[in-house]
């Protein structure tokens, strides 16, 4: 049969392993357990630059030299800080809901403030100043959004502190020690992108329409509060408080597997061998030390070797959440704002795309499979009396 724009294509169900456009920021390799941005290892890029180092990286297809770092920084500080029309709202869209929640309230808004124009209309160079905008002002707004919610005054962000330490500082409300800094900024590089993930191809979808870089943002966020997806950190951590000792572990993976019920944080939709940001998150969480990190590395062990036992079709392996719950644990990050932490980085990976899908100028429209009651049937006569 020969295809035609108009000739459908079943595909696997989730379009599992379909290859729907190219990208040049990054691929997940799951047989080999490697991820990278552009041409480098996304852990080597964790364990030896910064966070501003690798946003320069998907925004300008390069890392900086010492003075473009410099500069990036300059450039990014001033955005951190809130519109005044904004801040003002904020207690009201706090009171309204999570601060991730929020934070898509808070986006829209800024998008009016700004008048920021359609992908389609604008040209490269504002793109970019959209790109860059989102992108910075977003940490401010999730801390400021968490902690009016928590009865304290948001903290304006600090032109000398990095990415990291900015988040630590706005959300703990203390200048934060430089192991916790460094820590958190592991995690922040590491996941600023990961292939076409769910919440990645809805920015893309939204993108191909034309429409606002922030329209795209906020539909990638919705994709992304899902419990499958950003949702799980503080959900995987849940699972070492169920399980509270060392010697309870078995028993509670078997309870688990015998219910049918998902381990979070074990397991992944890609990778078949070991998350290698896991790998290297458990590094962190073991150098920064404490109970909490041993406990886990221990979880981890029975976990996977009773996973082996009892599912040996599929090794499960932990996940990026499993050990970024740790870190951000042991780092003074609440709970609460674990998925929004995730958020502050992979904010970054979703406007490269967004910047990436608008120079294809075509919409994405794929068709679904009908299968609902043969079409066309005569439509019933409505009942006298009944609504016209």
């Amino acid at each position: 049969m020969t295809l035609t724009d108009d000739s459908p294509i079943l595909v696997p169900a989730g379009l599992r392993n379909v290859v729907v456009t190219s990208t040049e920021l990054g691929d997940v390799r799951g047989g080999e357990g490697f991820c990278h941005y552009r041409q480098y290892s996304a852990v080597e890029l964790a364990r030896t630059r910064t966070f501003e180092d690798v946003w320069f990286l998907f925004l300008e297809g390069r890392l900086p030299t010492a003075r473009e770092a410099a500069g990036f920084a300059e450039e990014v500080a001033p955005l951190r800080t809130l519109p005044d029309e904004l801040r003002d709202a904020l207690p009201v869209i706090a009171a309204a809901g999570s601060p991730l929640q929020g934070l898509r309230t808070s986006l829209s808004l800024l998008a009016g403030l700004r008048d920021i124009a359609p992908l389609w209309d604008a040209d490269p160079a504002t793109r970019r100043a959209d790109a860059l905008l989102v992108a910075a002002i977003t940490p401010t707004l999730l801390a400021a959004l968490h902690r009016l919610r928590s009865g304290q005054e948001p903290l304006e962000p600090r032109a000398e502190l990095s990415t990291a330490a900015n988040w630590l500082h706005m959300v703990t409300g203390e200048v934060p020690e430089a192991d916790r800094v460094s820590a958190i900024e592991r995690y922040l590089v590491a996941t600023v992108d990961h292939g076409f993930a769910a919440s990645t191809f809805t920015a893309r979808v939204v993108a191909s329409t034309g429409a606002d870089l922030i329209s795209a943002v906020i539909a990638a966020l919705g994709a992304f509060s899902g419990p499958l997806h950003g949702g799980a950190p503080d959900r995987a951590l849940a699972g070492l408080d169920e399980i509270g000792s060392p010697d309870r572990i078995d028993a509670w993976v078997r309870h688990k597997v015998a219910a049918g019920e998902r381990i979070m944080g074990f397991g992944h939709a890609v990778y078949r061998t070991d998350d290698p940001r896991s790998v290297m998150l458990r590094e962190v969480a073991l150098a920064l030390g404490g109970d909490l990190a041993g406990f886990a590395a221990a979880v981890e062990a029975g976990v996977t070797g009773a996973l082996a036992e009892l599912k040996p079709e599929r090794r499960l392996y932990p996940n990026v959440e499993f050990y970024a719950g740790v870190v951000m644990e042991l780092c003074g990050v609440p709970r609460t704002m674990f998925t929004p932490t995730f958020a502050v980085s992979r904010i970054v990976g979703w406007s490269a795309h967004v910047l990436e899908q608008a120079t294809e100028r075509r919409i994405i429209r794929p068709v679904a499979r009908y299968v609902g009651p043969p079409a066309p049937q005569p439509v019933p006569v409505a009942q006298a009396g009944g609504a016209r």
